[in-house]
């Protein structure tokens, strides 16, 4: 499914009806649903294959060209001519959510595509060393879908994650590991899920109908994992602020796929952790490797300062609580130069504190080209947190920076004086609460597309 974030201020009431007027800042379209968990294990380093159904329509062909731009190549996706392409939109005031708007067709795929499905879902299998079956009731998952998919799996040695729906959950039999969250695993077994030993017994009647591993998912109160050897660990959550738990679930089985072992606790972990940081940022997103790394590195908890967005958001109001004033300032940082620095430089120098967005290395393949970037985002990161006066660094997967300006909340947005202040991103959202933008002159000479030049020139001479 596709899914659209339409996000603004509210500031008054309609005069036409009690309703909020939204003053739109912004649109982004992302992955959902089933795409949304491929585009996770991509993200966190893993390879996918997005193996689905799309509607013959405008929103099938943009899922099918960001699936192959932001999953690989390989998705594998199957097109029904009689139903639509599923659609989600949010309409979001700052954080808060305002309304949804579902466009979708889920009566059950036809024979035909199912059968050519599956066909195309034996062939991925071949690669995998996982399947994960993310059911969101549309109509594609069908019953017997199910069982064939489950049977593929199995003859070809395949570990089977799923993160089911109520209805269907029973399909799931001998299947490794089960995710479902407590209000699904409540409406299966009957059973409350409000305590711990409520959510343990849950989970064990869960083992029981499927035979498989139960990482039950619970909101604000984490997960509870029960392993094959039957033992229960109750997690606690892992995120420190909540903006959006949309996609979050999709984020969890995709950790749980990639690292899929033995060690089922741990990995669930590693999931709850990766869980946090996706319900940190507004609309649907994906949680990238070194946002994870950074997040269980002992430094991140000590005050590093390569942080996560909301990190990121909490250190810039504290500092703004003090008197500081934040300024931000946002690039790719590819190959650092000193055309950088003296960006750095200037932008230290109009603030007391300075934070740094950076595009992570998915965004910048989308802006600058497949070659690109050189240096991966975790290098990049730290070489700008290693510089004197940098007092945060972000990595953000989306093109713009509108989602980090809007989360830390600048009082003063620095970019190079190749832009016109009418069409800096994000200018508009600081200057109408009282903040500035500024343009910093670029040191002529220095950019990485000339560095890259000057070394292809140099290689070539050679």
């Amino acid at each position: 499914m596709l899914d659209h974030l339409v996000g603004g201020d509210v500031a008054r009431l309609s005069p036409e009806a009690p309703v909020p007027v939204l003053a739109l800042r912004r649109t982004v379209s992302a992955l959902g649903g089933a795409a949304n968990v491929a585009r996770n294990a991509v993200s966190l380093g893993g390879r996918a294959t997005l193996v689905s159904v799309v509607g013959d329509d405008a929103a099938g062909r943009a899922l099918a060209e960001r699936a192959q731009r932001e999953i690989g190549p390989d998705s594998a996706l199957v097109i029904d001519p009689t139903r639509r392409t599923t659609e989600k939109t949010r309409f979001v005031a700052g954080a808060q959510h305002l309304l949804r708007v579902d466009a979708e067709d889920v009566h059950p795929v036809p024979e035909t595509v199912a059968t050519a499905l599956l066909g195309r879902l034996d062939s991925a299998l071949r690669r995998a060393d996982a399947l994960v079956l993310s059911d969101y009731a549309k109509g594609v998952l069908s019953p017997a879908v199910i069982r064939a998919a489950c049977a593929l799996a199995r003859r070809r040695g395949v570990a089977i994650v799923a993160d089911p729906k109520p209805a269907t959950l029973a399909l799931y039999a001998g299947i490794d590991v089960i995710a479902p969250n407590a209000a699904e695993a409540a409406a299966v077994t009957g059973l409350p899920v409000g305590s711990d030993a409520e959510v343990e017994a849950a989970a064990r009647a869960l083992e029981r109908l499927t035979g498989g591993a139960v990482v039950l998912t619970r909101g604000a109160h984490g997960m509870t994992v029960l392993d094959r050897s039957g033992r229960a660990t109750h997690l606690p959550t892992e995120a420190r602020e909540v903006y959006d738990v949309s996609g979050a679930g999709d984020t969890v089985v995709a950790v749980l796929a990639l690292a899929a072992s033995d060690d089922l606790v741990l990995a669930a972990r590693l999931a709850n952790r990766a869980a946090g940081l996706a319900v940190a940022r507004v609309g649907t997103t994906a949680v990238g490797a070194e946002s994870l790394r950074q997040a269980l590195a002992p430094t991140a908890a000590a005050g590093g300062r390569v942080m996560s967005l909301a990190e990121a958001a909490a250190a810039a109001a504290e500092w703004r609580g003090r008197g500081a004033r934040v300024v931000l300032t946002n690039g790719c940082f590819d190959l650092l130069h000193p055309g950088h620095l003296h960006l750095i430089t200037q932008a230290r120098a109009r603030g007391d504190r300075l934070i740094v967005a950076v595009n992570d290395d998915a965004s910048v393949r989308r802006l600058k080209g497949p070659a690109r970037p050189v240096q991966p985002e975790a290098d990049r990161a730290r070489l700008l947190a290693g510089l004197t006066g940098v007092d945060a660094v972000v990595l953000f997967p989306e093109d713009t920076p509108l989602a980090v300006i809007e989360a830390i909340r600048p009082d003063i947005l620095v970019k190079g004086a190749d832009y016109r202040l009418d069409a800096v991103i994000g200018g508009d959202l600081v200057r109408s609460r009282g903040g500035a933008v500024v343009l910093v002159p670029l040191l002529d000479g220095h950019s990485t597309t000339a560095t890259l030049g000057r070394l292809a020139d140099r290689t070539g001479a050679a």
